[in-house]
């Protein structure tokens, strides 16, 4: 128990508070899935709003433009989000 609770305590001293976001933030989201080919494509998948703002941290996003690359809707934890340049939208849907 007290080298669970040192290492407990070693871990939290290094890791960040994970970023908050809300309804209509631009994020671009990593891409996780990887195969043959993919090796030169971007790490990240966007532009996508944020449609939904779940407990834990966790965000449904929707696609803002329609592309090939990526799903148009999905779920996705704050871990795996950035901020978008430009962050906020433009306009009102």
């Amino acid at each position: 128990m007290k080298i669970q609770d040192e290492n407990r305590r070693n871990y939290d001293k290094k890791r960040k508070e994970s970023s908050k976001y809300k309804c209509g933030d631009k994020v671009a989201i990593k891409r996780t899935q990887f195969g043959t080919g993919l090796k030169l494509k971007p790490k990240y998948l966007g532009p996508y709003k944020v449609v939904k703002v779940k407990r834990n941290d966790r965000y449904d996003v929707e696609k803002i433009y329609s592309s090939d690359d990526g799903p148009v809707r999905t779920s996705s934890s704050a871990d795996y989000m950035k901020r978008w340049p430009g962050g906020e939208l433009e306009y009102n849907e």
